[in-house]
This record gives structure tokens, sequence and C-alpha cells, in this order.
């Protein structure tokens, strides 16, 4: 992952500004290659410093879009020193003692003595914003999940490869693909069931992400959970088709009107007049939408969902933006005037 100067960290950034977060000072940490560069933020030029000169500025927050790897290096203590660290990457994400928080279901596992806080895999946090009240209200025994997701979840790397095959009218060579593309094969005009790294389990990551994240989000390890990632050649937005079974009995409509209820969650479900979500649609906004809600007649439970949202917004500058306002709304990290020092941080990690 990139920082402040990448595609989650600029799209961070201008949350930040969107949503009138409180900043006492503004910190921009880099690796020491893009030590002095400069970036604006609210017509304030801010010049980026040294990882080791943020963490002796001792702030209440740090936002974490970095890598796995300096996660890891610098994370820990920046959590030892009594700073909240919000982390954009894997790296934490399953540890026991670290909060997987989407802050519409389970911000209260945020206590002042969890300061490494993970932010889940876009496509895990889109899809339990819309499985979290059927979860409470009926119990969900069994998922499967199919993703369909953009190129920009590969970060620009992605988003260039698919917009340069375009151009190229997709005459790449085998070569130059395995050199500087993000995908092993085309992803123009192709769909690819390869999203992630292959396990030895045959599945990718991001298919585990979505079974071992959801578990956890959800507190219910008897979930049972199967998944197929994909890569389509949209440039933003990630689109789920989600099969569930519940334990209990429920009625379709009463599940679109607690759909509709749930904060965050826009119900986009009228067949006959072509409304469903859609990635186009869903681009640059925060909500998650839902349609395509119907029963599924092939067993006793079961309803089928179609779920989309901005992956670089909700999926996790948005998310990560909203972790931040509950801490400094809550008050986590001591006496506060409401406001506090952040550091984004642009460490370029694994």
């Amino acid at each position: 992952m990139v920082g402040a100067t990448g595609l989650v960290g600029s799209k961070m950034l201008q949350v930040l500004d969107e949503q009138q977060v409180r900043i006492d000072e503004l910190i921009v940490a880099a690796s020491e290659r893009s030590v002095g560069k400069e970036i604006v933020f609210q017509d304030k030029t801010y010049k980026v410093v040294s990882v080791d000169e943020a963490i002796n500025q001792r702030p209440d927050i740090a936002i974490f879009s970095a890598g796995g790897a300096a996660s890891k290096q610098y994370a820990p203590r920046f959590a030892e020193q009594g700073t909240f660290v919000i982390d954009n990457s894997s790296a934490w994400r399953m540890e026991k003692d670290v909060p997987l928080v989407v802050p519409e279901i389970n911000a209260d596992t945020i206590t002042k003595d969890t300061k490494i806080i993970a932010n889940p895999n876009c496509s895990t946090i889109q899809m339990v914003m819309a499985l979290a009240p059927i979860h409470k209200a009926f119990g969900i025994k069994r998922l499967v999940i199919s993703t369909y997701q953009s190129v920009s979840g590969s970060g620009l790397k992605g988003i260039n490869q698919l917009n340069n095959e375009e151009t190229k009218n997709s005459q790449l060579s085998t070569l130059n693909s395995q050199l500087t593309n993000a995908y092993p094969h085309q992803i123009y005009r192709n769909v690819l069931p390869h999203a992630g790294d292959f396990c030895e389990n045959d599945y990718t990551t991001e298919e585990e992400k979505l079974v071992n994240e959801t578990r956890k989000i959800l507190q219910d390890n008897n979930i049972a959970i199967t998944a197929t990632a994909c890569r389509v050649p949209v440039t933003g937005g990630h689109s789920e088709a989600v099969n569930v079974e519940t334990l209990k009995p429920f009625d379709i409509d009463e599940v679109r009107k607690m759909l509709a209820a749930m904060p965050g969650v826009v119900v986009q479900d009228d067949p006959a007049n072509n409304l469903y979500p859609m990635a186009i649609t869903s681009f640059d906004k925060d909500e998650v939408f839902v349609g395509r809600i119907r029963r599924d007649f092939s067993v006793e439970n079961g309803m089928n969902l179609w779920i989309v949202s901005d992956n670089i917004r909700k999926g996790a500058a948005t998310n990560a933006v909203q972790i931040a306002k509950y801490l400094i709304n809550t008050q986590k990290f001591g006496p506060s005037t409401g406001s506090g020092s952040l550091v984004c941080s642009e460490v370029k990690g694994a």
C-alpha cells in the first residue's frame, strides 16, 4: 500500500476534509526517499517527515495505509507510546487482541487499551454492513459469496493495466504483462477468477479474508462460508452476489426494511424499473448499496443479496476515518477538546 500520495491515502485526506474531522496537527510521514515532499491539505502545505520523527511527535492517532511490512515494523512503536493506530493492511486483522472494526457494527470492541485497530478488507466491509442486521435478527447459518472486484482493488497498478490494455487494444506481450502488470492475464474485456494470491488450499487470499474476517466481525465462528473472488474490468466499485442461509425463518419484506434502516446502507431494489446497485453509480459514495433482495427457494431459509460499494471509500478510506472520528468523539485517547494530532503514513510497504 501507499499512503497520503497514493490511491487510498489521497482519498483518506479527501474524506477527512469532507467529514470535517477536527485536527490540531496533521503529520505526514513517509519512507526516507520521500522525506521533504509536500502535500496540500485544506489549503495548507505539509512537508513529509520520516516515520521516526512522526513517532517522536507522539500523535494521538496514526492512520496507516502503508502495507503489511511497514505496519508490522512501525505500528507497535506508535502503540507503545499510547498512539492509536488504524491500520488498513491485513497485517493485524486476525490477531486475537486487535479489534477488526466496521464502526456501524462493532465500534464497541475498541477500548483505551486496544491501541492497534484493524480496518477490514474492502470486500468484507461492504458485505458485513448488509449481513449484520440479518445475523442479529435471524442468525446466519451459511454464506456462498461471489465477488466481482474492480481493478482499483489492486491499486494504481491495476488501474494502469486496464487503461493500458484498453488503449493498446489488448495487444500486450506476455513478457510485458509479467513485468509491469497487476495480473497474469489480460483484464480488459476479461474476467479473472483470481483476486489475491493463491493459497495451498487453492483458495485465494481475498477469499480467505471473506471467510475469516466475516466471522470475526460478526463474532460467530460457526457460520459456514465459501467464496469465489473475481477481478473484473471495472475501474472502481466492488460488487458481490451473496447467498445467505439463516437459522430462523424470515419475511423478505422485513429484510428489506431492516436493511433500509441500517446506518450506511441504501436499498435500491426495484427490478421492475431496472433499479439495482451498480459499480458505476456507487462511485465516490460512502454508502453500501443493496438490491436484488429475493428469497432463495432452493433452501428453507435462504435469500440472495446483491451488494455494491466504492472499495476505495467505504472499503478503505471512509471506514478508517470513521474509526478516527469514533476515537475523537469518545475521547479514547484521554481528555481532549474534541480534536487531536493525526499521522497519515505513506511508508512504502509490501
